[in-house]
């Protein structure tokens, strides 16, 4: 049989890859680790993994392909292993950059209330703190495009963190890409699959097969807890 890169280009084919957010983190001081190494899967974590290599067990999956980050390498692994495939990895599915990497960010204290911080906060629509929005569109939709064409006329899983996810995925349904981070649609081990037609991405869905794993305060819209770290850096 012949590979993905000799098959002939169909129009008509259809391809499916699921963006998929990675599972909870171990992070009991609410660290923003960002593009940090060593932040491993929690137990929960570990398990919401597994729950969505269940969940894709019976998908035509042909590709399994993560963010370099111990995280989602963790998270894409039984994906791969349920399917017999090798976990490829992609550079271009790593973190967002940001200046505030390790630092802290709790409730009522951390690193917005110190001045000196403060001249990383003046343009939220690029934004200012981090790796501007565009970049990362850039990068995330460079990578949709290999694993699609890794995994032409099946479908492909790309393990990736939550900011880039929703960024591709604002610009895919022509939103704007600031916003605001407690409206991302995203959670822990969630499914941003994109379909495509040929070369071109004709649907956008959205799944939570873990959802009843993930902790209430993890949850898209939920309002920030005290003692509760988030999931920073995610």
């Amino acid at each position: 049989m012949s590979d993905a890169t000799s098959r002939p280009k169909s129009d008509e084919e259809i391809t499916v890859v699921h963006l998929m957010r990675h599972g909870e983190v171990h992070n009991p001081d609410g660290v923003l680790y960002g593009r940090r190494a060593g932040y491993h899967l929690s137990e929960l974590g570990r398990r919401m993994a597994d729950r969505i290599a269940e969940h894709l067990a019976d998908r035509d999956i042909t590709h399994v392909v993560a963010s370099p980050l111990e995280r989602a390498q963790e998270t894409a692994t039984p994906i791969a292993k349920t399917h017999g495939l090798s976990l490829a990895t992609d550079e271009r599915l790593i973190e967002a950059a940001n200046v505030f990497e390790g630092k802290t960010f709790g409730v009522g204290d951390g690193a917005l209330k110190k001045p000196g911080n403060w001249k990383h906060l003046t343009n939220p629509f690029k934004p200012s703190w981090g790796e501007p929005y565009v970049e990362q569109v850039v990068r995330m939709m460079g990578a949709l495009d290999a694993a699609k064409d890794a995994a032409r006329g099946h479908e492909a899983v790309c393990v990736s963190h939550q900011l880039p996810i929703w960024i591709v995925r604002s610009f895919v349904e022509k939103r704007r890409l600031w916003h605001d981070p407690r409206r991302r649609q995203c959670t822990l081990a969630s499914l941003t699959t994109f379909t495509y037609k040929g070369d071109k991405i004709v649907s956008v869905g959205y799944s939570e097969p873990a959802l009843d794993l993930v902790p209430v305060h993890l949850r898209a819209g939920a309002k920030p807890v005290p003692g509760k770290a988030k999931a920073f850096g995610a």
